[in-house]
């Protein structure tokens, strides 16, 4: 609730890393792996804003934010074939209007 992320090993109670704050404070709504690149993860937070982090980048600030400002975004989810090295890897966005839109993400954050 406070924008926190932290990073678990199955085998700890203790994070690994912890990045306090990395939402400027606003709740985070989701968090998903990116399916085609396991070190790049995304956050989306109460504002409608996605944050994508690459750990092979930077491990302590989110590489990228972009802001949805139509309207309020309630969740979303990846969609990718991690078994194909196309790249290709997309967010649904679900909308507060019921609409569900579909974006796709940059070859850099996609590629295996």
């Amino acid at each position: 609730s406070d924008g926190s992320i932290r990073l678990h090993q199955m085998t700890s109670e203790h994070p690994l890393m912890q990045w306090n704050n990395s939402t400027n404070g606003q709740p985070v709504i989701a968090v998903q792996w990116a399916l085609t690149r396991p070190a790049v993860f995304f956050v989306l937070d109460a504002s409608s804003n996605i944050y994508i982090w690459d750990l092979l980048e930077n491990d302590l600030l989110p590489v990228a934010k972009q802001t949805i400002p139509s309207e309020n975004i309630l969740t979303m989810a990846l969609l990718g074939e991690p078994e194909k090295a196309n790249g290709m890897l997309g967010i649904a966005l679900a909308k507060e209007s019921g609409q569900i839109d579909i974006e796709y993400v940059k070859k850099k954050w996609a590629l295996p």
